[in-house]
């Protein structure tokens, strides 16, 4: 266990689709449309590697392509045309992230995995590339750092760094590259304080 990668999604989303649970008439599926990933070292100054980005052709359950609700290009700065131009199937993008990892655990703030591999390969029609064993909630890291249960749960992860009050390049929230790379800055600071331990990522 050499490496730790941290991952984030961003799902097709409309406005206050979330407190409809996604159910809305017009509601999209919640189906990803871009994954971002970083690879930390987990010897020496806990450095950060490698990252990975990759936007992905979010298709519905009859295999046509949606089109990004203008919320959505809102809230991420993903916009279709960046989607129609570089965007890969999520069979090649999942595959993508499998290799980058290269058989290390996948952590990201609460379960994202499901989004990824459940509910978008599940709508997509293919089978999960990387096993659900090999992911994991990097809340439970912060929770055996002693950051307060409470303050957890109200946290998103583009703020993270912002809540350990660390200095770090600019980061835009909604991108799942930058909230991934938020959330390494803050494990990188308490491996390095010996509030987490290598152990921990096991």
């Amino acid at each position: 266990m050499k490496t730790a990668i941290v991952f984030d999604c961003e799902f097709l989303v409309t406005e206050n689709a979330h407190r409809r649970f996604w159910c809305g008439p017009h509601d999209p599926d919640p189906v990803i449309a871009q994954i971002g990933a970083v690879k930390i070292s987990l010897s020496d100054n806990f450095d950060c590697i490698d990252t990975f980005k990759a936007y992905v052709n979010p298709i519905d359950r009859f295999g046509n392509r949606y089109k990004l609700d203008p919320f959505f290009t809102k809230l991420t700065g993903i916009e279709q045309q960046t989607i129609d131009n570089v965007g890969v199937s999520l069979q090649n993008a999942n595959e993508q992230l499998r290799e980058f990892a290269e058989g290390a655990k996948l952590w990201s703030w609460g379960k994202d995995e499901l989004n990824m591999m459940a509910i978008s390969c599940y709508i997509a029609g293919i089978e999960p590339s990387i096993p659900a064993h090999q992911f994991d909630n990097a809340c439970k890291l912060l929770l055996a750092a002693g950051m307060p249960y409470e303050d957890i749960k109200r946290t998103p992860s583009n703020a993270l760094a912002d809540y350990f009050e660390l200095e770090h390049p600019p980061l835009k929230g909604h991108d799942a590259l930058d909230d991934a790379l938020s959330i390494t800055y803050v494990i990188q600071h308490l491996l390095r304080n010996k509030l987490l331990s290598r152990a921990d990522f096991a």
